[in-house]
């Protein structure tokens, strides 16, 4: 897990489709695939490193602040065909559905989803978020919520206040996990409910920056911080948490079709751009297979349902 101060990262075109392949070679030599697979990724491999400067050199991306990031994907982050969204939300309102209804406070609750859902089931609902943008169409679509422009690290809520905590999607942000629930467990009521949902890496540990261009055009990403399953609980327990449920969706399979886009688009999928930072997206049209077995079966996110001890 990576702690360190976000710094300037280079993003290379064939750092990912390499890795790709070699992921998939990995699983090939545990025996998920054959030989006449293992052919080909290493013939594809070869083929890869031929198209080097077709491919481009990449780009230096800088850090950015997540509130500027999210400021830029407010307008059209509730656009439909967001596939983590997609597998997250019904795990989360499912255990939602099932806790008795009280004082609600969405942590870094976005453009409101959840939000909206917990209105929905009678809470009083506090919702809390860092991005003036994101805040500005929570608002639009939920004018008898209380929001506050707030960081998770201080929330706008007493001690044992609140009888449930969501936050979806955000801890990957944060760089310190520990003081974040240790805030969640501090406005809880003594055996009040922590539902959290996270995005999974594409190995354990190991997760993808979150891209992005910045005012001028110039690329910037997100920093994010990827965990093991021991890491939550590692630092849960301590503050009084039980466990009462923990699900790890997996994604669709296969992730693309044949021509790199994505299953779940009815668009052609993107073209690659060599003088742009590369686009994931964009780069699984030249190792289609290879992304699929890299992908086949791997988490896309994590959800947790936690209850404080009486």
């Amino acid at each position: 897990m990576r702690e360190n101060k976000p710094s300037s990262i280079h993003q290379h075109p064939l750092a990912y489709l390499l890795g790709l392949e070699g992921i998939a070679l990995l699983r090939a030599f545990a025996g998920e695939y054959g030989e006449e697979f293992t052919l080909a990724r290493l013939a594809e491999a070869r083929r890869l490193l031929d198209m080097a400067d077709e491919l481009g050199p990449g780009a230096y991306a800088a850090p950015i602040a997540t509130q500027d990031g999210y400021e830029g994907w407010a307008p059209y982050y509730d656009s439909p065909r967001n596939q983590l969204i997609d597998i997250e939300q019904p795990i989360v309102h499912q255990i939602l559905a099932d806790l008795p209804v009280g004082v609600a406070l969405d942590a870094a609750c976005g453009t409101g989803r959840h939000a909206a859902y917990l209105a929905e089931r009678g809470h009083q609902v506090i919702a809390v978020d860092s991005s003036p943008e994101m805040l500005a169409v929570a608002r639009e679509k939920l004018p008898d919520v209380e929001f506050h422009l707030a960081d998770l690290s201080a929330l706008p809520a007493a001690d044992q206040a609140v009888d449930v905590v969501v936050c979806a999607l955000a801890l990957t942000h944060v760089p310190d996990l520990g003081a974040v629930l240790a805030e969640f467990a501090r406005i809880l009521r003594p055996g009040g409910h922590l539902v959290i949902s996270d995005s999974r890496g594409v190995l354990d540990g190991v997760g993808l920056p979150m891209p992005t261009t910045d005012s001028d055009g110039r690329p910037v990403y997100m920093p994010v911080w990827q965990r093991r399953v021991s890491d939550y609980l590692a630092a849960a327990l301590p503050l009084g948490f039980e466990v009462r449920r923990c699900e790890e969706p997996r994604r669709p399979s296969p992730l693309v079709r044949p021509d790199g886009g994505s299953v779940t688009d009815v668009e052609p999928p993107p073209e690659h751009d060599p003088t742009q930072a590369p686009y994931i997206w964009a780069l699984h049209a030249y190792a289609a297979e290879a992304t699929n077995a890299t992908y086949r079966d791997l988490p896309v996110a994590i959800i947790w349902h936690l209850q404080l001890r009486q």
